[in-house]
């Protein structure tokens, strides 16, 4: 996350704030803050829309609420998503991927859920024949799954979707995730859907070393409400002005790289943080999917 994803974002919310007849309040949710690096970044590009703009960002942790309160009295920092309705936009980078979900795999002509059980102190899978309710949906969602298929089952992400549309009065929700359909994960051996991370490498088995390791999971995006568009991240980083932003600071570096001042070396960054945020190999293939409201 570095300064050039939060001003092309910052472009964004100008011109949601502008589709919208300039509200004042213009709402800005941001959930899964974690340490605000985001909010940092839209809030240090000083968008347009600044004289109108309510930050709120939402975090779980009270260790992280606590630093944001602490750093951040700009900004409102709720535990939750906000209570009342509004005009605005409802923000989520990489919040769907970390919420709790189901596993199910194909058995024969039926399905059986995957649970976690413990034996001899290990954390083990065990499988169960799924509720008929589970069964069908799953039948539903990827009814051409081969024999030991997996999918994952994303009740969690489609309610907390659900949650934030029903705060939008006029305006939309836009999440920034890796997503594919569920026919397409059910095709691909589990374990590349479903990732452990530990110190920014790629980890083994989820059950190991709880506690001690990330555990995330493509998003099956045909398991959420209809979205209004899907997109490339590199696509919206391009409809909302990147390419402008790095001219910018090639033309910076260019002139100031002899002094290797401060501006400088931002300019520089700039240029680096624009080939990994849109290399459709990497980060640039992350979907953005964008839900309209009003």
């Amino acid at each position: 996350m570095g300064p050039l994803f939060g001003a092309v974002l910052a472009r964004a919310l100008d011109a949601w704030w502008e589709e919208l007849g300039r509200p004042d309040p213009f709402v800005v949710v941001e959930a899964g803050a974690g340490p605000g690096a985001l909010a940092r970044a839209v809030l240090a590009a000083a968008p347009d829309c600044a004289s109108a703009l309510r930050y709120v960002l939402v975090e779980r942790s009270p260790t992280l609420r606590k630093s944001l309160e602490a750093t951040m009295p700009m900004v409102t920092v709720l535990p939750e998503l906000p209570a009342q309705h509004f005009a605005g936009v409802v923000v989520a980078n990489e919040l769907l991927d970390n919420l709790a979900f189901l596993v199910v795999e194909r058995r024969g002509e039926g399905w059986d859920e995957i649970r976690v059980g413990e034996d001899g102190g290990r954390l083990v899978e065990i499988a169960f024949p799924a509720a008929p309710d589970l069964a069908a949906e799953a039948a539903t969602l990827a009814p051409n799954a081969a024999r030991g298929a997996r999918i994952p089952v994303q009740h969690q992400a489609a309610t907390w979707v659900r949650q934030a549309l029903g705060l939008i009065d006029r305006g939309r929700l836009v999440v920034f995730d890796y997503a594919r359909p569920t026919t397409v994960l059910a095709s691909l051996p589990w374990r590349e859907w479903l990732r452990t991370y530990r110190g920014h490498e790629r980890a083994a088995d989820p059950l190991a070393d709880p506690g001690q390791r990330d555990i995330t999971c493509d998003v099956a995006i045909d398991q959420l409400p209809a979205p209004s568009s899907v997109r490339t991240q590199a696509d919206f980083l391009a409809a909302y002005g990147v390419d402008e932003l790095v001219a910018e600071g090639k033309a910076i570096w260019q002139e100031r790289a002899a002094i290797g001042d401060l501006a400088a070396v931002r300019a520089r960054s700039r240029i680096s943080e624009a080939e990994a945020l849109t290399d459709r190999a990497g980060l640039g293939g992350y979907s953005v999917a964008e839900w309209v409201v009003g």
